[in-house]
Protein backbone atom coordinates (compact mmCIF):
# COMPACT_ATOMS: atom_id res chain seq x y z
CA UNK A 1 0.00 0.00 0.00
CA UNK A 2 1.38 3.42 -0.98
CA UNK A 3 2.44 5.88 1.68
CA UNK A 4 1.41 9.53 1.89
CA UNK A 5 1.85 11.85 0.12
CA UNK A 6 0.94 10.05 -3.07
CA UNK A 7 1.90 12.86 -5.46
CA UNK A 8 5.66 13.33 -5.70
CA UNK A 9 5.39 16.89 -7.03
CA UNK A 10 1.77 18.06 -6.64
CA UNK A 11 2.28 21.42 -8.30
CA UNK A 12 3.26 19.61 -11.50
CA UNK A 13 0.21 17.32 -11.48
CA UNK A 14 -3.15 19.09 -11.95
CA UNK A 15 -4.95 15.94 -10.77
CA UNK A 16 -3.13 15.76 -7.42
CA UNK A 17 -6.43 16.19 -5.52
CA UNK A 18 -7.91 13.20 -7.38
CA UNK A 19 -4.83 11.11 -6.60
CA UNK A 20 -5.21 11.96 -2.91
CA UNK A 21 -8.90 11.11 -2.87
CA UNK A 22 -8.25 7.77 -4.53
CA UNK A 23 -5.55 7.11 -1.97
CA UNK A 24 -8.14 7.62 0.77
CA UNK A 25 -10.45 5.11 -0.89
CA UNK A 26 -7.58 2.66 -1.17
CA UNK A 27 -6.71 3.23 2.50
CA UNK A 28 -10.32 2.66 3.59
CA UNK A 29 -10.70 -0.46 1.47
CA UNK A 30 -7.62 -2.00 3.06
CA UNK A 31 -8.18 -0.75 6.59
CA UNK A 32 -11.97 -0.82 6.93
CA UNK A 33 -13.04 -3.57 4.53
CA UNK A 34 -15.02 -5.29 7.29
CA UNK A 35 -16.71 -2.04 8.33
CA UNK A 36 -17.69 -0.51 4.97
CA UNK A 37 -21.32 -0.84 3.93
CA UNK A 38 -22.49 -2.41 0.67
CA UNK A 39 -23.13 1.09 -0.70
CA UNK A 40 -19.62 2.25 0.23
CA UNK A 41 -17.95 -0.81 -1.29
CA UNK A 42 -19.96 -0.26 -4.48
CA UNK A 43 -18.98 3.40 -4.68
CA UNK A 44 -15.27 2.59 -4.34
CA UNK A 45 -15.55 -0.04 -7.08
CA UNK A 46 -17.61 2.05 -9.47
CA UNK A 47 -15.66 5.25 -8.92
CA UNK A 48 -12.47 3.63 -10.14
CA UNK A 49 -14.17 2.71 -13.44
CA UNK A 50 -15.20 6.26 -14.37
CA UNK A 51 -13.23 8.43 -16.82
CA UNK A 52 -10.55 10.45 -15.06
CA UNK A 53 -12.23 13.79 -15.85
CA UNK A 54 -15.51 12.59 -14.31
CA UNK A 55 -13.76 11.42 -11.16
CA UNK A 56 -11.91 14.71 -10.95
CA UNK A 57 -15.11 16.74 -11.28
CA UNK A 58 -16.81 14.77 -8.54
CA UNK A 59 -13.86 15.25 -6.19
CA UNK A 60 -13.75 18.98 -6.97
CA UNK A 61 -17.40 19.25 -5.96
CA UNK A 62 -16.96 17.14 -2.84
CA UNK A 63 -14.12 19.39 -1.70
CA UNK A 64 -16.10 22.58 -2.22
CA UNK A 65 -18.62 24.07 0.16
CA UNK A 66 -22.27 23.05 -0.18
CA UNK A 67 -24.00 20.49 -2.39
CA UNK A 68 -25.48 22.70 -5.16
CA UNK A 69 -23.27 23.83 -8.06
CA UNK A 70 -23.99 25.92 -11.13
CA UNK A 71 -22.51 24.47 -14.32
CA UNK A 72 -21.44 27.96 -15.33
CA UNK A 73 -19.38 28.25 -12.14
CA UNK A 74 -17.48 24.99 -12.72
CA UNK A 75 -14.39 25.63 -14.79
CA UNK A 76 -11.23 23.54 -14.48
CA UNK A 77 -8.57 23.42 -17.17
CA UNK A 78 -7.57 19.83 -16.44
CA UNK A 79 -11.19 18.61 -16.59
CA UNK A 80 -12.20 20.38 -19.76
CA UNK A 81 -15.80 20.15 -20.95
CA UNK A 82 -18.04 20.00 -17.88
CA UNK A 83 -21.03 18.58 -19.76
CA UNK A 84 -19.00 15.56 -20.88
CA UNK A 85 -17.45 15.03 -17.45
CA UNK A 86 -20.74 15.24 -15.58
CA UNK A 87 -22.68 12.78 -17.78
CA UNK A 88 -21.34 9.58 -16.12
CA UNK A 89 -21.92 11.11 -12.69
CA UNK A 90 -25.54 11.81 -13.52
CA UNK A 91 -25.93 8.27 -14.87
CA UNK A 92 -24.49 6.85 -11.63
CA UNK A 93 -26.91 8.94 -9.55
CA UNK A 94 -24.09 10.62 -7.61
CA UNK A 95 -25.14 13.98 -9.04
CA UNK A 96 -28.74 14.98 -9.68
CA UNK A 97 -30.07 17.72 -11.95
CA UNK A 98 -33.71 17.57 -10.87
CA UNK A 99 -33.46 18.22 -7.14
CA UNK A 100 -36.14 20.70 -5.99
CA UNK A 101 -34.79 23.78 -4.21
CA UNK A 102 -36.48 25.91 -1.60
CA UNK A 103 -36.08 29.59 -2.21
CA UNK A 104 -33.48 29.86 0.59
CA UNK A 105 -31.29 27.36 -1.27
CA UNK A 106 -31.89 29.14 -4.56
CA UNK A 107 -30.67 32.45 -3.13
CA UNK A 108 -27.37 30.77 -2.18
CA UNK A 109 -26.56 29.98 -5.83
CA UNK A 110 -27.82 33.22 -7.42
CA UNK A 111 -26.13 36.61 -7.67
CA UNK A 112 -28.10 39.75 -6.83
CA UNK A 113 -28.47 40.66 -10.49
CA UNK A 114 -29.82 37.20 -11.27
CA UNK A 115 -32.32 37.44 -8.45
CA UNK A 116 -33.57 40.72 -9.86
CA UNK A 117 -33.74 39.14 -13.33
CA UNK A 118 -35.92 36.30 -12.01
CA UNK A 119 -38.00 38.13 -9.40
CA UNK A 120 -37.52 41.84 -10.13
CA UNK A 121 -41.23 42.52 -10.63
CA UNK A 122 -42.00 41.15 -7.16
CA UNK A 123 -39.27 42.95 -5.20
CA UNK A 124 -40.27 46.22 -3.51
CA UNK A 125 -36.75 47.60 -3.06
CA UNK A 126 -34.45 46.66 -5.97
CA UNK A 127 -31.49 48.32 -4.24
CA UNK A 128 -32.05 46.43 -1.00
CA UNK A 129 -30.22 43.45 0.50
CA UNK A 130 -30.59 39.80 -0.48
CA UNK A 131 -31.72 38.97 3.05
CA UNK A 132 -34.58 41.48 2.80
CA UNK A 133 -35.62 40.13 -0.60
CA UNK A 134 -35.58 36.58 0.75
CA UNK A 135 -37.81 37.52 3.68
CA UNK A 136 -40.26 39.12 1.26
CA UNK A 137 -40.30 36.29 -1.30
CA UNK A 138 -40.33 33.37 1.16
CA UNK A 139 -43.99 33.95 1.95
CA UNK A 140 -44.91 34.06 -1.74
CA UNK A 141 -42.93 30.92 -2.68
CA UNK A 142 -43.23 28.32 0.09
CA UNK A 143 -42.83 25.32 -2.25
CA UNK A 144 -39.59 23.87 -3.63
CA UNK A 145 -39.01 23.83 -7.40
CA UNK A 146 -36.34 22.66 -9.82
CA UNK A 147 -33.70 25.21 -10.80
CA UNK A 148 -34.97 25.38 -14.38
CA UNK A 149 -38.47 26.17 -13.10
CA UNK A 150 -37.17 28.93 -10.84
CA UNK A 151 -34.92 30.57 -13.42
CA UNK A 152 -35.84 29.54 -16.99
CA UNK A 153 -34.19 32.64 -18.45
CA UNK A 154 -30.73 31.91 -17.02
CA UNK A 155 -29.96 29.01 -19.39
CA UNK A 156 -27.73 27.34 -16.84
CA UNK A 157 -27.70 23.92 -15.22
CA UNK A 158 -27.62 23.15 -11.51
CA UNK A 159 -25.95 19.99 -10.22
CA UNK A 160 -26.65 18.62 -6.74
CA UNK A 161 -24.35 16.19 -4.97
CA UNK A 162 -26.29 13.21 -3.63
CA UNK A 163 -23.33 11.45 -2.01
CA UNK A 164 -22.08 14.06 0.43
CA UNK A 165 -23.20 11.99 3.42
CA UNK A 166 -21.28 9.02 2.05
CA UNK A 167 -18.17 11.13 1.51
CA UNK A 168 -18.48 12.53 5.02
CA UNK A 169 -18.52 8.97 6.36
CA UNK A 170 -15.36 8.27 4.38
CA UNK A 171 -13.79 11.39 5.88
CA UNK A 172 -14.90 10.33 9.35
CA UNK A 173 -13.41 6.85 9.02
CA UNK A 174 -10.16 8.20 7.59
CA UNK A 175 -9.52 11.14 9.92
CA UNK A 176 -11.42 9.85 12.95
CA UNK A 177 -13.33 13.15 13.04
CA UNK A 178 -15.26 15.56 10.84
CA UNK A 179 -13.37 18.75 11.62
CA UNK A 180 -10.40 17.83 9.43
CA UNK A 181 -11.01 18.21 5.72
CA UNK A 182 -9.44 17.27 2.42
CA UNK A 183 -7.08 20.26 2.53
CA UNK A 184 -4.90 18.23 4.90
CA UNK A 185 -3.61 16.38 1.85
CA UNK A 186 -2.62 19.58 0.08
CA UNK A 187 -0.77 20.87 3.14
CA UNK A 188 1.14 17.61 3.42
CA UNK A 189 1.83 17.40 -0.32
CA UNK A 190 3.19 20.95 -0.43
CA UNK A 191 5.47 20.26 2.53
CA UNK A 192 3.72 22.80 4.77
CA UNK A 193 3.13 20.10 7.37
CA UNK A 194 5.12 16.90 7.83
CA UNK A 195 3.72 14.10 9.96
CA UNK A 196 5.40 11.22 11.75
CA UNK A 197 4.99 7.90 9.94
CA UNK A 198 3.35 5.45 12.32
CA UNK A 199 2.79 1.74 11.79
CA UNK A 200 -0.97 1.22 11.60
CA UNK A 201 -2.76 -1.93 12.69
CA UNK A 202 -6.39 -3.01 12.75
CA UNK A 203 -6.32 -2.74 16.55
CA UNK A 204 -5.47 0.97 16.32
CA UNK A 205 -8.68 1.78 14.48
CA UNK A 206 -11.09 4.08 16.27
CA UNK A 207 -14.12 2.48 14.59
CA UNK A 208 -14.33 -1.30 14.75
CA UNK A 209 -17.81 -1.99 13.39
CA UNK A 210 -20.62 -0.55 11.35
CA UNK A 211 -22.40 0.28 14.59
CA UNK A 212 -19.40 2.36 15.62
CA UNK A 213 -19.55 4.34 12.36
CA UNK A 214 -23.26 4.99 12.77
CA UNK A 215 -22.81 5.98 16.42
CA UNK A 216 -20.01 8.40 15.56
CA UNK A 217 -22.13 10.04 12.85
CA UNK A 218 -25.02 10.22 15.31
CA UNK A 219 -22.85 12.00 17.92
CA UNK A 220 -21.66 14.46 15.28
CA UNK A 221 -25.27 15.21 14.35
CA UNK A 222 -26.13 15.74 18.02
CA UNK A 223 -23.21 18.18 18.26
CA UNK A 224 -24.56 20.07 15.25
CA UNK A 225 -28.08 20.19 16.73
CA UNK A 226 -26.65 21.51 20.00
CA UNK A 227 -24.60 24.20 18.25
CA UNK A 228 -27.67 25.16 16.20
CA UNK A 229 -29.53 25.97 19.42
CA UNK A 230 -31.98 23.07 19.57
CA UNK A 231 -33.50 22.28 23.01
CA UNK A 232 -30.84 20.74 25.21
CA UNK A 233 -33.10 18.27 27.01
CA UNK A 234 -34.07 16.39 23.86
CA UNK A 235 -30.45 16.25 22.67
CA UNK A 236 -29.25 14.88 26.02
CA UNK A 237 -32.05 12.30 25.99
CA UNK A 238 -30.98 11.09 22.54
CA UNK A 239 -27.33 10.93 23.56
CA UNK A 240 -28.11 8.99 26.73
CA UNK A 241 -30.14 6.53 24.69
CA UNK A 242 -27.05 5.56 22.70
CA UNK A 243 -25.49 2.23 23.69
CA UNK A 244 -21.72 2.16 23.19
CA UNK A 245 -19.12 -0.55 23.67
CA UNK A 246 -16.27 1.45 22.17
CA UNK A 247 -14.16 3.36 24.75
CA UNK A 248 -13.08 5.91 22.16
CA UNK A 249 -16.71 6.74 21.33
CA UNK A 250 -17.67 6.71 24.99
CA UNK A 251 -15.17 9.47 25.64
CA UNK A 252 -16.54 11.44 22.68
CA UNK A 253 -20.04 11.13 24.10
CA UNK A 254 -18.87 12.19 27.56
CA UNK A 255 -17.04 15.20 26.10
CA UNK A 256 -20.17 16.33 24.25
CA UNK A 257 -22.28 15.94 27.39
CA UNK A 258 -19.67 17.92 29.36
CA UNK A 259 -19.88 20.75 26.81
CA UNK A 260 -23.67 20.75 27.08
CA UNK A 261 -23.38 20.80 30.87
CA UNK A 262 -21.13 23.87 30.68
CA UNK A 263 -23.69 25.54 28.41
CA UNK A 264 -26.41 24.84 30.98
CA UNK A 265 -24.26 26.49 33.64
CA UNK A 266 -23.78 29.59 31.48
CA UNK A 267 -27.52 30.05 31.01
CA UNK A 268 -28.19 29.31 34.72
CA UNK A 269 -29.98 26.03 33.98
CA UNK A 270 -28.47 24.45 37.07
CA UNK A 271 -30.96 21.58 37.19
CA UNK A 272 -29.94 20.56 33.67
CA UNK A 273 -26.25 20.91 34.50
CA UNK A 274 -26.62 18.75 37.61
CA UNK A 275 -28.41 16.03 35.68
CA UNK A 276 -25.65 15.93 33.06
CA UNK A 277 -22.65 16.15 35.40
CA UNK A 278 -23.90 13.41 37.74
CA UNK A 279 -23.58 10.78 35.01
CA UNK A 280 -20.72 12.29 33.02
CA UNK A 281 -17.33 10.54 33.14
CA UNK A 282 -15.44 13.28 31.29
CA UNK A 283 -12.51 14.75 33.29
CA UNK A 284 -13.62 17.88 35.11
CA UNK A 285 -17.28 16.90 35.39
CA UNK A 286 -16.95 16.11 39.10
CA UNK A 287 -15.48 19.52 39.85
CA UNK A 288 -18.25 21.22 37.89
CA UNK A 289 -20.85 19.15 39.75
CA UNK A 290 -19.45 20.34 43.09
CA UNK A 291 -19.45 23.93 41.84
CA UNK A 292 -23.08 23.76 40.66
CA UNK A 293 -24.22 22.16 43.93
CA UNK A 294 -22.57 25.05 45.76
CA UNK A 295 -24.26 27.62 43.51
CA UNK A 296 -27.60 25.92 44.21
CA UNK A 297 -27.01 26.21 47.96
CA UNK A 298 -26.70 22.45 48.51
CA UNK A 299 -23.54 22.91 50.57
CA UNK A 300 -23.66 19.60 52.46
CA UNK A 301 -23.93 17.46 49.33
CA UNK A 302 -21.22 19.54 47.69
CA UNK A 303 -18.99 19.06 50.75
CA UNK A 304 -19.61 15.31 50.83
CA UNK A 305 -18.67 14.97 47.18
CA UNK A 306 -15.63 17.24 47.52
CA UNK A 307 -14.42 15.29 50.57
CA UNK A 308 -14.73 12.05 48.64
CA UNK A 309 -12.91 13.57 45.66
CA UNK A 310 -10.10 14.78 47.92
CA UNK A 311 -9.27 11.17 48.78
CA UNK A 312 -8.53 10.40 45.12
CA UNK A 313 -8.18 13.52 42.91
CA UNK A 314 -8.46 12.97 39.17
CA UNK A 315 -5.70 15.47 38.42
CA UNK A 316 -3.47 18.14 39.87
CA UNK A 317 -5.87 20.86 38.73
CA UNK A 318 -8.79 19.12 40.48
CA UNK A 319 -6.73 18.81 43.63
CA UNK A 320 -5.95 22.51 43.58
CA UNK A 321 -9.61 23.35 43.05
CA UNK A 322 -10.57 21.17 46.01
CA UNK A 323 -8.05 22.95 48.23
CA UNK A 324 -9.97 26.16 47.58
CA UNK A 325 -13.53 24.85 47.66
CA UNK A 326 -13.36 22.63 50.77
CA UNK A 327 -12.58 25.43 53.28
CA UNK A 328 -15.25 27.59 51.66
CA UNK A 329 -17.90 24.87 51.92
CA UNK A 330 -17.01 24.08 55.53
CA UNK A 331 -17.23 27.78 56.37
CA UNK A 332 -20.66 28.06 54.73
CA UNK A 333 -21.86 25.12 56.85
CA UNK A 334 -20.75 26.88 60.05
CA UNK A 335 -17.40 25.20 60.46
CA UNK A 336 -14.29 27.01 61.69
CA UNK A 337 -12.20 29.01 59.28
CA UNK A 338 -9.08 27.08 58.36
CA UNK A 339 -5.82 28.91 58.13
CA UNK A 340 -4.22 28.48 54.76
CA UNK A 341 -0.66 27.26 54.74
CA UNK A 342 1.76 30.05 53.95
CA UNK A 343 3.25 29.94 50.47
CA UNK A 344 6.86 28.90 50.22
CA UNK A 345 9.30 31.81 50.10
CA UNK A 346 10.59 32.44 46.61
CA UNK A 347 13.11 34.71 45.00
CA UNK A 348 11.48 37.95 43.94
CA UNK A 349 12.76 40.46 41.42
CA UNK A 350 11.26 43.96 41.37
CA UNK A 351 12.10 45.99 38.29
CA UNK A 352 11.15 49.50 37.26
CA UNK A 353 11.73 49.80 33.53
CA UNK A 354 11.20 52.64 31.04
CA UNK A 355 8.57 51.70 28.47
CA UNK A 356 9.82 53.01 25.14
CA UNK A 357 8.26 50.48 22.74
CA UNK A 358 4.55 49.76 23.23
CA UNK A 359 4.76 46.82 20.81
CA UNK A 360 7.29 44.97 22.99
CA UNK A 361 5.85 42.61 25.60
CA UNK A 362 6.71 42.92 29.27
CA UNK A 363 8.57 39.60 28.98
CA UNK A 364 10.63 41.09 26.16
CA UNK A 365 11.60 44.05 28.33
CA UNK A 366 12.72 41.80 31.17
CA UNK A 367 14.62 39.56 28.77
CA UNK A 368 16.52 42.53 27.33
CA UNK A 369 17.21 43.98 30.79
CA UNK A 370 18.57 40.78 32.36
CA UNK A 371 20.48 39.33 29.39
CA UNK A 372 24.27 39.43 29.51
CA UNK A 373 26.90 38.12 27.13
CA UNK A 374 27.83 35.35 29.57
CA UNK A 375 24.26 34.89 30.85
CA UNK A 376 21.81 34.75 27.90
CA UNK A 377 18.07 34.91 28.56
CA UNK A 378 15.52 33.10 26.37
CA UNK A 379 11.77 33.67 26.17
CA UNK A 380 10.58 30.05 26.27
CA UNK A 381 7.43 29.87 28.42
CA UNK A 382 6.07 26.32 27.86
CA UNK A 383 8.15 25.56 24.79
CA UNK A 384 11.53 24.43 26.14
CA UNK A 385 10.61 21.77 28.70
CA UNK A 386 7.84 20.40 26.48
CA UNK A 387 10.22 20.24 23.52
CA UNK A 388 12.95 18.42 25.43
CA UNK A 389 10.36 15.97 26.70
CA UNK A 390 8.90 15.49 23.22
CA UNK A 391 12.29 14.80 21.67
CA UNK A 392 13.49 12.37 24.33
CA UNK A 393 10.18 10.49 24.54
CA UNK A 394 9.37 10.54 20.81
CA UNK A 395 9.16 6.72 20.48
CA UNK A 396 6.69 6.46 23.35
CA UNK A 397 4.54 9.38 22.19
CA UNK A 398 4.24 7.98 18.66
CA UNK A 399 3.90 4.32 19.65
CA UNK A 400 1.11 2.61 17.63
CA UNK A 401 -0.94 1.56 20.64
CA UNK A 402 -4.64 0.77 20.06
CA UNK A 403 -6.86 3.82 19.63
CA UNK A 404 -3.99 6.28 19.18
CA UNK A 405 -3.43 6.75 15.45
CA UNK A 406 -6.12 6.49 12.79
CA UNK A 407 -4.61 8.23 9.75
CA UNK A 408 -1.33 9.68 8.44
CA UNK A 409 -2.19 13.31 9.31
CA UNK A 410 -2.10 13.22 13.10
CA UNK A 411 0.01 15.70 15.02
CA UNK A 412 -0.03 13.35 17.97
CA UNK A 413 -1.91 10.40 19.49
CA UNK A 414 -5.67 10.76 19.83
CA UNK A 415 -5.55 9.71 23.48
CA UNK A 416 -2.92 12.29 24.45
CA UNK A 417 -5.14 13.94 27.07
CA UNK A 418 -6.72 10.74 28.38
CA UNK A 419 -6.06 9.75 31.99
CA UNK A 420 -4.42 6.48 31.00
CA UNK A 421 -2.16 7.95 28.29
CA UNK A 422 1.12 7.38 30.15
CA UNK A 423 -0.04 4.15 31.82
CA UNK A 424 -0.70 2.53 28.44
CA UNK A 425 2.90 3.33 27.42
CA UNK A 426 4.55 2.92 30.81
CA UNK A 427 7.39 0.63 29.67
CA UNK A 428 8.19 2.85 26.69
CA UNK A 429 8.30 6.01 28.80
CA UNK A 430 10.40 4.25 31.43
CA UNK A 431 12.91 3.29 28.74
CA UNK A 432 13.10 6.87 27.47
CA UNK A 433 13.47 8.43 30.91
CA UNK A 434 16.13 5.85 31.86
CA UNK A 435 18.47 7.70 29.49
CA UNK A 436 18.47 10.57 31.98
CA UNK A 437 20.12 8.27 34.51
CA UNK A 438 23.10 7.26 32.40
CA UNK A 439 23.65 10.42 30.34
CA UNK A 440 22.55 9.06 26.95
CA UNK A 441 19.74 11.60 26.76
CA UNK A 442 21.97 14.41 25.48
CA UNK A 443 23.01 12.56 22.34
CA UNK A 444 19.51 11.16 21.82
CA UNK A 445 17.87 14.59 22.01
CA UNK A 446 20.44 16.16 19.68
CA UNK A 447 20.11 13.36 17.13
CA UNK A 448 16.33 13.45 17.26
CA UNK A 449 16.34 17.24 16.93
CA UNK A 450 18.17 16.82 13.61
CA UNK A 451 16.29 13.74 12.38
CA UNK A 452 12.77 14.93 13.23
CA UNK A 453 13.15 18.63 12.42
CA UNK A 454 9.78 20.08 11.39
CA UNK A 455 7.75 16.90 11.97
CA UNK A 456 4.48 17.74 13.71
CA UNK A 457 4.44 16.95 17.43
CA UNK A 458 2.13 17.89 20.31
CA UNK A 459 5.17 18.79 22.42
CA UNK A 460 7.98 20.11 20.22
CA UNK A 461 7.95 23.84 19.42
CA UNK A 462 10.06 23.95 16.26
CA UNK A 463 9.58 27.69 15.86
CA UNK A 464 11.20 28.37 19.25
CA UNK A 465 13.76 25.60 19.54
CA UNK A 466 17.19 26.30 18.02
CA UNK A 467 20.55 24.56 18.17
CA UNK A 468 21.89 27.32 20.44
CA UNK A 469 18.99 27.06 22.88
CA UNK A 470 19.15 23.27 22.78
CA UNK A 471 22.89 23.18 23.51
CA UNK A 472 22.62 25.65 26.38
CA UNK A 473 19.68 23.75 27.89
CA UNK A 474 21.42 20.38 27.70
CA UNK A 475 24.58 21.85 29.23
CA UNK A 476 22.90 23.77 32.05
CA UNK A 477 19.77 21.82 33.03
CA UNK A 478 20.55 18.91 35.38
CA UNK A 479 19.21 15.51 34.33
CA UNK A 480 17.61 15.21 37.76
CA UNK A 481 15.54 18.34 37.14
CA UNK A 482 14.56 17.18 33.65
CA UNK A 483 13.33 13.90 35.08
CA UNK A 484 11.22 15.68 37.69
CA UNK A 485 9.66 17.90 35.00
CA UNK A 486 9.02 15.03 32.61
CA UNK A 487 7.42 12.84 35.27
CA UNK A 488 5.19 15.74 36.26
CA UNK A 489 4.10 16.15 32.65
CA UNK A 490 3.15 12.49 32.50
CA UNK A 491 1.02 12.79 35.64
CA UNK A 492 -1.38 15.23 33.97
CA UNK A 493 -0.45 16.36 30.47
CA UNK A 494 -3.49 18.56 30.00
CA UNK A 495 -2.87 20.56 33.17
CA UNK A 496 0.92 20.47 33.40
CA UNK A 497 2.16 21.24 29.91
CA UNK A 498 1.16 24.87 30.49
CA UNK A 499 1.99 27.40 33.20
CA UNK A 500 5.77 27.11 33.01
CA UNK A 501 7.89 30.22 33.65
CA UNK A 502 8.25 32.76 30.85
CA UNK A 503 12.02 33.14 30.74
CA UNK A 504 15.06 31.01 31.36
CA UNK A 505 18.56 32.37 31.97
CA UNK A 506 21.67 30.25 31.49
CA UNK A 507 25.21 30.62 32.82
CA UNK A 508 27.00 28.21 30.44
CA UNK A 509 30.39 28.71 32.10
CA UNK A 510 29.00 27.51 35.40
CA UNK A 511 26.42 25.11 33.90
CA UNK A 512 23.61 26.67 35.93
CA UNK A 513 20.29 28.29 35.15
CA UNK A 514 17.37 30.27 36.56
CA UNK A 515 13.73 30.31 35.48
CA UNK A 516 11.82 33.59 35.69
CA UNK A 517 8.06 34.13 35.75
CA UNK A 518 7.25 37.69 34.62
CA UNK A 519 4.30 39.71 35.88
CA UNK A 520 3.47 43.13 34.55
CA UNK A 521 1.58 45.85 36.42
CA UNK A 522 -1.69 44.50 37.83
CA UNK A 523 -0.95 40.93 36.69
CA UNK A 524 -1.05 38.03 39.13
CA UNK A 525 -0.06 34.38 39.17
CA UNK A 526 -2.53 31.91 37.69
CA UNK A 527 -3.38 28.52 39.18
CA UNK A 528 -1.24 26.46 36.81
CA UNK A 529 1.67 28.87 37.33
CA UNK A 530 1.35 28.57 41.10
CA UNK A 531 1.44 24.78 40.79
CA UNK A 532 4.67 24.94 38.75
CA UNK A 533 6.28 27.39 41.19
CA UNK A 534 5.42 25.17 44.12
CA UNK A 535 6.76 22.15 42.28
CA UNK A 536 10.05 23.88 41.48
CA UNK A 537 10.52 24.96 45.09
CA UNK A 538 9.75 21.45 46.31
CA UNK A 539 12.59 20.10 44.17
CA UNK A 540 14.98 23.00 44.83
CA UNK A 541 14.97 24.30 41.29
CA UNK A 542 16.15 27.93 40.86
CA UNK A 543 13.15 30.08 40.05
CA UNK A 544 12.14 33.69 40.57
CA UNK A 545 9.07 35.83 40.04
CA UNK A 546 9.78 39.20 38.44
CA UNK A 547 7.31 42.03 39.08
CA UNK A 548 7.59 44.93 36.64
CA UNK A 549 6.48 48.52 37.06
CA UNK A 550 6.86 51.11 34.31
CA UNK A 551 9.14 54.01 35.15
CA UNK A 552 6.94 56.67 33.54
CA UNK A 553 4.02 57.68 35.76
CA UNK A 554 0.59 56.91 34.41
CA UNK A 555 1.81 54.38 31.86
Amino acid sequence: MALFPVTANPLDDPFYYLNNFMQVLDWLEHRYADVLSVEEHAFIRDFARLPRESRALLVRMVMRKGVHFRAGKLSYVEIGDIASAVAPLLAAGWIDETTPLHIEELFEVLLKGEILQCFGALIDQPKGKKADWLAQLSEQFPEAQRFAQWCPALHDRLFTLTIMDLCDRFRLMFFGNLYQDWSEFVLADLGIFTYEKVEFSLESRGLHSRQDVDACVFLHQCQQHFEAGEPVASIVERINGLTLGNPWLQRRRDKLLFQIGQHCERIADFAGALTIYRDCAFPGARVRLIRVLERCGDYQLALDLATLAEQSPQSASEHQHLLRVLPRLRRKLGGPALKRSAPRPMERLDLQLPRTDLALSVEGYVQAHLAEELAPVHYVENSLINSLFGLLCWPAIFAPVPGAFFHPFQRGPADLLHEDFSARRAELFDACLAELDDGRYRQTIRERFAAKWGVQSPFVFWGVLSETLLDQALDCLPAEHLKHWFNRLLLDIKANRAGMPDLIQFWPQHKTYRMIEVKGPGDRLQDNQLRWLEFCHEHQMPIAVCYVQWAEPGV
